[in-house]
């Protein structure tokens, strides 16, 4: 068996020598090495090039690095009928629940207003309200939405949870489909979004959904959006536009539309957004291999793959 890793922005090498150690009677090359295509039967891929996919005949599987495939869906030699696994465990959930919680109770203290006391300095004790009294609505509630609402619950923010099918989540209000959107986002203080990026969601983070959700709350400093879904989720234009006539009030950013953000956004220089360059849930080294490595044994054994992607879906 031979695994091939195509990694942009990554240390193939170092990569490599990882799996190499966890998988010691598997094959274990980059795009550095010299192999043969169709010796290929399992490629470890981010940001795949157009022809990272050519001449690979007998691939088994295609594993993500990341958890968003959609870059990936994308590719148009993308291998067909071949399954993608996704990248998801305990430290990269994690990870983004860290970043959530964080972000979510830095709106929900005001952080913007104090920021703002303080270039000023200006000493105005506005006592923030408990959390009980702001409404935080995740969109999508998958693995990532699932384990942000666990921490947060910790809290007692009142939650609010919207996807695209039915789901019941023991304490939180959930809403389905485009029927249940309008509701969601009315009582939504700080809206999160941890959606996939499909067709269907696409842009939604717009101008149209910031003026739909709750006026007036988090003490007259909200609404708020959290993204660190997908930079394809947001029209920074619309976002800039909502902060500065007051439909927003603040915003964190933590995916792009063009990666990295380019020095002329005029996000750069809004106090009330905060910036943080696509970490919230960085893969890590020592754990993506070792689950690569263990879904790589298990299928060879004869057990199913996990995490696979719906293609019709995108996600």
């Amino acid at each position: 068996m031979t695994l091939l890793l195509h990694l942009a922005d990554f240390n193939e090498r170092r990569w490599a020598d990882g799996f190499q150690a966890a998988l010691p009677e598997r094959r274990v090359v980059t795009r550095a090495d010299t192999v043969r295509p169709e010796d290929v039967e399992y490629i470890f891929v981010w940001k795949p090039t157009p022809d990272a996919f050519d001449g690979l005949s007998r691939l088994k599987a295609v594993l993500s690095l990341g958890a968003g495939v959609d870059a990936l869906l994308r590719h148009p030699r993308l291998p067909k009928n071949v399954p993608i696994v996704r990248f998801m465990d305990e430290d990269l959930t994690q990870r983004m629940s860290d970043y959530i919680v964080s972000q979510v109770t830095l709106h929900h203290r005001l952080g913007t207003r104090f920021k703002r006391d303080q270039q000023a300095k200006r000493w105005v004790q506005l006592y923030p309200a408990p959390a009980w009294d702001a409404s935080v609505g995740i969109m999508g509630l998958g693995n990532l939405g699932l384990d942000a609402i666990r921490h947060l619950k910790v809290f007692g923010y009142r939650l609010r949870g919207w996807s695209r099918t039915p789901k019941a989540v023991d304490g939180v209000e959930v809403f389905t489909g485009e029927a249940g959107f309008d509701a969601f986002l009315q009582g939504t203080d700080i809206l999160v979004n941890l959606l996939p990026l499909t067709p269907e969601t696409q842009g939604i983070l717009n101008y149209e959904t910031f003026s739909r959700l709750k006026k007036g709350g988090l003490d007259g400093e909200g609404p708020v959006i959290i993204n660190a879904g997908r930079g394809g989720h947001q029209n920074e234009a619309d976002i800039v536009r909502a902060l500065g006539d007051g439909t927003l009030k603040a915003a964190s950013l933590d995916v792009f539309e063009v990666e990295p953000l380019p020095a002329q956004s005029p996000l750069w220089a809004l106090d009330s957004v905060y910036i943080t360059p696509h970490i919230a849930a960085a893969s890590s080294e020592r754990t993506g291999v070792a689950y690569f490595s263990k879904v790589i044994r298990d299928f060879e054994a004869g057990l199913p793959l996990p995490n696979v992607v719906d293609v019709r879906r995108g996600y």
